[in-house]
């Protein structure tokens, strides 16, 4: 059982504006439940126990909205990365102390909705992370990897996109030294040494980047049982 996990929230939301001008991405409302919280229940629906949350703009909104993580039995640690993001490989590298520095855990884009069951994530993934995958979105039609017998390839097609979902081991950034870097062509590194594995997840997923995917979705989540 994988006890640990990291929501990226740092990010400005800058596509999102005017709403993030006053409210971070992860903490607008989705469904009648902040986007955040979605994660937080499904994590701790999966047996995840510590769950970190990157924090930059806005950052003191978190704790107030969320507090300690008891609501859902779980326990939240803020990991604050200062006026500035220090995007996905540095916000990753900067969490890890409080991550747990010898065991795998779970990463998941905080402005993302997803029906994606974490507890189908392996405790151990074979090489150095393993990514969800999802059909190509019309925002992103070329897709990031391509996807064969459980293997991710860094090859021209049938790609498809990184769900921003996945389990990760903290040696993926060991020769990585403390900064602002984004995590991608670290990916791409080891995908091209053959040490990252993938699934396709076929179920809901949604980029929420824009206010009118935002609108989408909360239509799209009308009416459903909470």
């Amino acid at each position: 059982m994988i006890e640990h996990a990291l929501i990226f929230a740092a990010g400005r939301g800058e596509r999102m504006q005017p709403l993030t001008d006053t409210t971070p991405k992860p903490l607008l409302v989705a469904g009648g439940k902040l986007l955040v919280v979605w994660h937080l229940e499904k994590l701790a629906h999966a047996g995840v126990r510590e769950v970190v949350i990157n924090t930059s703009h806005l950052a003191e909104q978190f704790p107030a909205a969320l507090g300690d993580g008891s609501r859902w039995g779980l326990r939240i640690h803020y990991s604050y990365e200062g006026p500035r993001p220090l995007e996905t490989g540095g916000g990753m590298l900067n969490a890890l102390p409080l991550l747990g520095a010898d065991q795998a855990f779970i990463a998941v884009n905080g402005d993302i909705w997803t029906d994606f069951d974490f507890s189908t994530l392996p405790q151990n993934p074979p090489g150095l992370a393993h990514l969800i995958m999802v059909d190509n979105p019309p925002q992103h039609p070329h897709g990031d990897f391509v996807l064969r017998d459980g293997q991710l390839h860094d090859e021209a097609s049938p790609r498809l996109t990184f769900a921003g979902i996945g389990v990760y081991r903290p040696e993926l950034l060991a020769a990585h030294a403390p900064g602002t870097f984004s995590i991608a062509p670290i990916l791409c590194e080891a995908i091209r040494a053959s040490k990252i594995s993938g699934a396709h997840h076929r179920g809901e997923w949604n980029d929420i980047g824009t206010p009118q995917r935002l609108a989408e979705l909360n239509a799209r989540l009308a009416g459903r049982t909470q």
